[in-house]
């Protein structure tokens, strides 16, 4: 792949490789990054699992899954993940995770979405991206509202936190969209 395409001011998007399963498996020590993942209950892969992880998608050709690296220092942050395209309907969901604390709020998660978009919309021709997000995770609602999805629906009351119902919220983004908030921008 053309790395200009995956290559922004101050991040980057690679494969996932064997040798990065120690460090995902490090964040996942980290309860409050597993909780804004998933629904799934707070428990941390090995790095075996991560390892047959990246295997699985590096075989499969309706995944697409890239560590967020910093363009300086190669150093992984994160990870990013267009997960089950469906070609022929041109969709797909995009899941992100920055893992390292130390770089969460600071923009490199809106530089990477913004990356994988691009590849989403103009490598893969793909007509719409998809993803979900917990009602408690504002932080990554405003990012992606910033980036133009537009909230679509509830799955209410979907998940139970320290006692708390949260909603599951959906939100979409078309291509026509994506491309005229690049055009006005």
């Amino acid at each position: 792949m053309n790395q200009e395409l995956l290559s922004g001011e101050r991040v980057w998007l690679g494969a996932l490789t064997a040798d990065d399963a120690e460090i995902i498996a490090r964040w996942e020590q980290d309860t409050e990054f597993l909780r804004l993942l998933d629904s799934s209950p707070a428990q941390g892969r090995t790095a075996d699992q991560i390892t047959r992880w990246i295997d699985a998608d590096q075989k499969s050709t309706n995944n697409f899954l890239f560590g967020i690296r910093l363009l300086d220092t190669d150093e992984l942050i994160g990870w990013l993940e267009l997960d089950g395209v469906q070609w022929t309907h041109g969709t797909s969901s995009i899941g992100i995770g920055i893992g390292n604390s130390n770089y969460r709020g600071l923009g490199y998660g809106a530089e990477a979405m913004r990356l994988a978009l691009r590849f989403a919309f103009h490598e893969l021709n793909l007509h719409r991206v998809h993803l979900t997000v917990f009602s408690y995770n504002q932080r990554a609602i405003r990012l992606y509202e910033k980036l133009g999805f537009q909230h679509e629906g509830a799955y209410r009351e979907h998940l139970e936190r320290d006692g708390q119902r949260y909603d599951m919220l959906l939100y979409g983004l078309l291509r026509r969209e994506w491309e005229a908030r690049r055009a006005s921008s």
